[in-house]
């Protein structure tokens, strides 16, 4: 039986691995560390909850004290470290808060492991989620790739170049066993409505306007949050240790064509009049150091490991619509801060 740490687990990409994990290997025991800040919801696990090999803890990556026992109590086989601050927008107003979260919490997690595996490292994995926008901003053409020199832009880009490099430090120090893997820009049932397509989505139904930055060119590869599930225990399970792995979408859109193509489908679902929703679209000023464009190489991952994304595009953006459609009070309680109370209901 193995014991894996899930850090971040009651977030969008976290719960979403969760939910693969527990089913997947009920042999494994899975354990949920999550601070529970305004992204982290446990409403996002109630169908996983009550499964044997599923537990909850709550606190904080940036409390060593609390980190270093809760490695003492449990001997944890693997940690996947999703927990992190992650809003471009949210970092500029408070970039303190994104280094305390991203790599101080990230370093106090490493030494942890460090600390409880010291000298019985084997089957042991520290498998660290971070993102592309690590890379930087390409032009009109060009791919990152794991090789790609690191060039980060926003103080969260930062914060996350700087924990990437603690773990392959780890690596290459201390020979701690890593796996880093970098992902395109994540989408589908469950993301809190401040990121771009759960935001699009709402507004429409609440007939707000759309936001768009700048021009709306701005470009980034989509990846379906499931299939980003998928990738993760493919790497978890088979990936080369001190190896890193960009995984992408093969979904290359601009801004202002992503949003008309939500239109689109939300004036489908909604039986609103073809062209309707589009006339929310709104301009607004542009985000400060706002990167081009990101685009994945994913080809390392398909060749080694044979992982690929399954998801179309129109379907996975169909998909996530109507998810947000059919879950009403998930959405209500996301967006009124009541979802916390379920927290209290069930763990108090």
């Amino acid at each position: 039986m193995k014991r894996i740490l899930i850090t971040g687990g009651a977030g969008f990409i976290g719960s979403h691995l969760i939910r693969l994990l527990v089913n997947k290997y009920p042999d494994y025991q899975i354990v949920n560390l999550d601070k529970l800040t305004y992204a982290g919801n446990l409403e996002n696990l109630k169908d996983v909850q009550s499964k044997p090999n599923y537990s909850f803890v709550k606190g904080d990556i940036t409390d060593v004290p609390f980190i270093g026992e809760l490695f003492e109590k449990n001997d944890f086989d693997g940690v996947i470290h999703l927990a992190a601050e992650s809003h471009v927008d949210r970092s500029i107003t408070n970039p303190l808060e994104f280094i305390e979260a991203n790599i101080v919490g990230t370093l106090n997690l490493l030494n942890a492991a460090r600390s409880a595996w010291g000298g019985r490292e084997e089957g042991k994995i520290f498998y660290h989620i971070s993102t592309d926008e690590v890379y930087g901003s390409l032009g009109e053409e060009g791919f990152f790739v794991e090789t790609t020199p690191y060039d980060p832009r926003s103080p969260y880009s930062a914060s996350k170049a700087g924990s990437d490099h603690l773990v392959r430090a780890y690596w290459h120090t201390y020979h701690l066993p890593v796996l880093v893997s970098n992902c395109s820009n994540n989408y589908g049932p469950n993301q809190f409505p401040e990121k771009l397509i759960p935001l699009v989505i709402n507004n429409i139904k609440t007939n707000k306007p759309l936001p768009i930055y700048g021009d709306g060119k701005y470009t980034r590869d989509w990846l379906w949050v499931i299939d980003h599930a998928m990738a993760i225990d493919t790497i978890f399970h088979r990936g080369r240790i001190g190896e890193t792995y960009n995984i992408g979408g093969n979904n290359e859109r601009k801004n202002l064509e992503l949003v008309h193509t939500l239109c689109d489908i939300m004036d489908d679902l909604l039986g609103r009049a073809p062209g309707t929703n589009r006339q929310l679209i709104t301009f607004v000023k542009d985000r400060p150091g706002h990167d081009r464009r990101y685009a994945i190489d994913a080809t390392k991952l398909k060749n080694e490991l044979g992982w690929q994304p399954t998801v179309q595009p129109e379907a996975g953006l169909r998909m996530t619509a109507e998810w947000y459609l059919a879950n009403e009070e998930w959405l209500n309680h996301v967006t009124t801060g009541t979802y916390q109370q379920y927290y209290e209901k069930q763990y108090a």
